[in-house]
């Protein structure tokens, strides 16, 4: 059915339509030219099709013959991937597709996120759709926006649309195996208030750069034991400020909340005369993070090299501290195992991205249980550990 990279694999159809799903840039908030090609796809193959302000897509299949009044089936994906790339690939998510490949018997994007989460959902559901010789009873393929940000879609959706009452959702990560329940999440923002000082003339600076990581996504590695770049790098920042004066001037890390972080790096500035050791003491830390991570995270790199430019300013030493201090004790990756279900991670938080702004530093974590308790609980500590450290959490979707 296809001529592509993916002509090969079985069953054609479903790879035929992941593949041409590959095609379009459909990362969070993005989605408006995957939405309409499900439309399209809808109206070719003569089948109702609703699609919402949110952009979601409800496409409708009657039963074939001896099925027409089977209790309708609803199946459910979302059509958003998570966008991710090595830092050397130069790769536009809001225009350029997606390049696959197939090594083995798996299939893989170059250098970038493939996509599969949840595109092969959505092929599933076109491939189902497109059937005619498969008997079914009425089929009803929901197709949901936003679903990696915070289920946006989901909650947009008027549920009146559907007829059906039973729900599969084709999120699993397991072929063959259902899931009856998922963790419930919470996207915070986190700011800190900046007060700005000029620079010392007289003190020399460096950009420092941790890189090399795996990451991966927070709700499938984040039982992986990999490092958290944002986190290594907070913590050597305190390490330094133990060993000699240092001022910040910004710190940067993560693309996504909802992805373990492969870099981060910071501007600092020191005493010239902290010039010789400032090197050895980034060695250091780079053998000890490797020799943490030699399993889990074995390409840790700590880059040490002078700045470009003499920053135009630099954060307040209370700035900087309290910014630190809130990195440095944020709870960070599994939280709780569930008691109930052996290896099932109960409760997580990522520590996803921050951002240097105008005013105030930005930092966005991500919460993950399934158990509203504990979700709450981790909402409340990560919002009094701010409020000490003189920030603002903002609970952007829960």
């Amino acid at each position: 059915m296809s001529d592509g990279v993916l002509k090969n694999l079985e069953p054609s159809e479903v790879f035929y339509y992941f593949e041409e799903l590959s095609k379009i840039p459909r990362g969070s908030g993005n989605e408006e030219a995957v939405s309409n090609y499900l439309v399209s796809f809808a109206k070719k193959h003569n089948l109702e099709v609703i699609q919402d302000e949110a952009l979601n897509v409800l496409i409708k299949k009657p039963g074939t013959p001896g099925y027409e009044h089977s209790p309708a089936v609803i199946l459910q994906g979302h059509m958003d991937m998570v966008c991710e790339k090595d830092p050397e690939v130069n790769h536009d998510f809001l225009k350029d597709p997606l390049r696959l490949q197939v090594h083995e018997d798996k299939i893989r994007a170059q250098g970038t996120t493939l996509g599969a989460d949840n595109g092969i959902a959505v092929a599933m559901g076109l491939a189902l759709l497109a059937a005619k010789d498969l008997p079914h009873p009425p089929l009803e393929v929901l197709v949901t926006t936003s679903e990696e940000t915070g289920m946006d879609g989901a909650h947009a959706f008027d549920p009146q649309s559907l007829s059906g009452k039973n729900l599969i959702n084709l999120d699993s990560e397991e072929e063959g195996v259902f899931t009856v329940s998922c963790a419930g999440g919470s996207t915070l923002r986190i700011s800190h208030p900046l007060v700005w000082e000029s620079p010392q003339t007289d003190w020399v600076y460096y950009a420092l750069k941790i890189e090399g990581l795996k990451g991966g996504h927070s709700g499938l590695e984040i039982d992986k034991g990999r490092a958290n770049a944002i986190k290594l790098l907070a913590r050597f920042l305190n390490h330094l400020t133990n060993k000699l004066d240092m001022t910040l001037s910004s710190m940067e890390g993560g693309s996504k909340h909802n992805a373990i972080p492969r870099e981060a790096k910071a501007v600092i500035g020191i005493l010239k005369e902290d010039q010789d050791l400032l090197p050895i003491l980034v060695s250091q830390q780079e053998a000890i993070f490797r020799e943490e991570y030699r399993t889990a995270d074995p390409d840790i790199r700590l880059l040490l090299c002078k700045a470009e430019d003499t920053p135009k300013q630099v954060m307040s030493n209370e700035s900087f501290q309290q910014v630190l201090q809130f990195l440095y004790l944020t709870p960070n990756g599994v939280q709780s195992m569930s008691m109930d279900i052996p290896g099932l991670v109960e409760s997580s938080i990522n520590l996803g991205t921050i951002a240097t702004l105008k005013n105030r530093v930005e930092i966005i974590s991500s919460i993950r249980s399934s158990v509203g308790s504990i979700k709450l609980n981790l909402f409340q500590t990560v919002a009094a550990l701010a409020e000490l450290t003189n920030g603002q959490v903002i609970e952007e979707s829960s």
